[in-house]
């Protein structure tokens, strides 16, 4: 007889632990907030128009030390639509419930039936021991695996650390050395 696996085993990834508690504002609502900085608002008027609480908006402000993350710069590139959105994922999870088949979410969303079968594939919910999709587990596991810890280069080389510190000094004259 072969081994009893879960279902989850399809996923290609170990039964999570918890996810812990959900970040509270998403990207969406994050480049929203900072938008309405950047216009002019004050940190309540923000966050309210980017449907966060107040609280929120002003512990955003504050954690980012009142300057917007490069990644919500007005001048930043514009959200693609390369990725799912957390609105989309919902989508997928209320049909997906319905039991709508993966094509029909597919032409219902406008993305390929194959994205929709990659998103339920890697995204699902393996906690519970099932291929389970919820929006908000799809969500945190997208976000958590677009960060990329990748050291600073001048926090990883010193003597170039040293160099941009002397230049922006003042104290070497000529650029190459």
């Amino acid at each position: 007889m072969g081994v009893k696996r879960r279902r989850s085993y399809r996923s290609g990834r170990a039964p999570m632990p918890s996810p812990g508690r959900p970040p509270v504002a998403g990207r969406t609502e994050l480049h929203r907030f900072w938008s309405g900085i950047a216009q002019g608002r004050s940190c309540e008027d923000a966050a309210l128009a980017a449907g966060m609480s107040a609280p929120v908006g002003a512990r955003c402000f504050r954690k980012a030390g009142g300057m917007p993350p490069v990644m919500f710069k007005s001048s930043a590139k514009p959200l693609s639509g390369r990725y799912l959105s957390f609105a989309e994922r919902e989508e997928i999870a209320l049909l997906r419930v319905q039991g709508v088949s993966r094509q029909e979410i597919g032409r219902r969303l406008g993305r390929a039936a194959s994205t929709i079968s990659r998103e339920l594939r890697r995204n699902a919910a393996t906690r519970s021991g099932g291929l389970e999709y919820r929006a908000t587990t799809a969500q945190w596991h997208a976000e958590r695996s677009s960060r990329r810890p990748k050291v600073a280069k001048l926090a990883a080389n010193p003597a170039l650390r040293t160099y941009v510190e002397e230049r922006l000094a003042g104290m070497v004259a000529v650029s190459y050395g």
